[in-house]
């Protein structure tokens, strides 16, 4: 899976660049045919009164269908997990969606062809 990483308002570390690729890359051994990611991380805006918030977006590109998470948090590595907890769960409804759709495909082609007969 090709991984494309921005940074948004702040300077990506190798530390984050690495994080983001160990955690977005690991949704993979959930759903195979992830063609690509594309994910922005950094900070929401500069004029926060209670703090630095950073952000987290990623854009899964997958076969029939594109999942899309955002989250914030006032940890970076936080906003992050999130994401990747968001993105499995994602993964898993479309991987049982694709196979439910698939299975009554090929029930609808077996059921046609016994009525031909």
């Amino acid at each position: 899976m090709n991984i494309q990483i921005k940074g948004k308002g702040m300077d990506l570390t190798d530390a984050i660049k690495d994080y983001v690729e160990k955690k977005i890359g690991g949704v993979e051994k959930f759903y195979d045919k992830i063609i690509g990611a594309s994910v922005i991380v950094g900070k929401e805006s500069n004029h926060h009164v209670k703090g630095e918030i950073f952000m987290c977006e990623c854009k899964l590109d997958v076969p029939g269908k594109d999942l899309f998470a955002s989250k914030t948090e006032k940890d970076l590595y936080k906003a992050i997990d999130l994401v990747r907890d968001y993105l499995e769960a994602e993964l898993k409804k479309h991987k049982v969606m694709t196979r439910e759709k698939h299975r009554s495909d090929k029930r609808e082609v077996r059921d046609s062809k016994e009525y031909k007969d």
